[in-house]
């Protein structure tokens, strides 16, 4: 069973979140949503409360489970299960940073990451697609809403 870690700032009332949930379950078995807490610092009461509201969303949903960690996201994930970890960003500069983490991720501990696009209007694109296009140096922009960002990232950049 194929098993995707979204580790530590999933929120149940953030647009986007719910649907990067519907579109990880597409690409895999099951999605753990995973609240990450600093044990110094306290705080448990309030991801206990996360916990519960997030279980109650998902509760008719088997194929996701929700969990709270302490340790680093690559430790959650491997005591999951998972094979990869789940990002959501909502810019082309959020998915740039996550891209370069992904890589130093999947160097430090072999696990991979998935990035996918939180905003409605760039749902439908992966990571995975949006890399092949920028590799290949396709200009990304048509994929955007008039008037927003640019991007025209190639190869050579």
């Amino acid at each position: 069973m194929k098993t995707i870690l979204f580790p530590g700032s999933f929120n149940p009332f953030t647009k986007g979140h719910a649907d990067v949930v519907e579109r990880g379950l597409r690409l895999f078995d099951r999605v753990v949503i995973a609240i990450g807490y600093n044990e110094q610092k306290g705080g448990a009461e309030d991801v206990t409360q996360r916990q519960e509201i997030i279980r109650a969303i998902y509760q008719g949903e088997e194929r996701v489970e929700v969990m709270a960690y302490s340790d680093l996201t690559c430790e959650a994930a491997r005591r999951c299960g998972a094979c990869a970890i789940l990002r959501s960003v909502r810019s082309l500069k959020d998915y740039e940073y996550e891209l370069q983490m992904a890589d130093v991720n999947r160097q430090l501990t072999g696990i991979d990451t998935v990035v996918l696009f939180a905003r409605p209007e760039l749902a439908s694109l992966s990571s995975s697609v949006v890399r092949e296009l920028q590799h290949f140096g396709h200009d990304i922009t048509p994929f955007l809403p008039q008037g927003k960002e640019k991007c025209t990232h190639s190869k050579d950049k």
